[in-house]
């Protein structure tokens, strides 16, 4: 799996926007099937960026969600202005 087949769609929420501006993180809606190293790969592939981090978590509706911390290097803010969150 690479790219859009293991990242859905960020995850637009309060809290996830905040994330954003406060820890350089961005959320997203990942395959169920994904595992860490393939999200970190796919968000360094698809947004020209170096991650730091990733924690995953299942969620009550069933969705995969991934947390992704960017290197102090970006900016997440960048990446969240270029998939239209702000």
């Amino acid at each position: 799996m690479e790219g859009w087949d293991v990242i859905k769609y960020p995850h637009l929420t309060e809290k996830s926007v905040g994330m954003v501006d406060e820890e350089n993180t961005l959320v997203f809606i990942i395959e169920d099937r994904a595992n860490k190293t393939e999200v970190k790969k796919a968000v360094e592939d698809l947004f020209d960026v170096e991650v730091k981090k990733v924690n995953t978590q299942n969620t009550v509706k069933g969705n995969k969600k991934a947390y992704v911390r960017l290197t102090p290097d970006y900016e997440a803010l960048d990446v969240a202005t270029k998939l239209g969150m702000f």
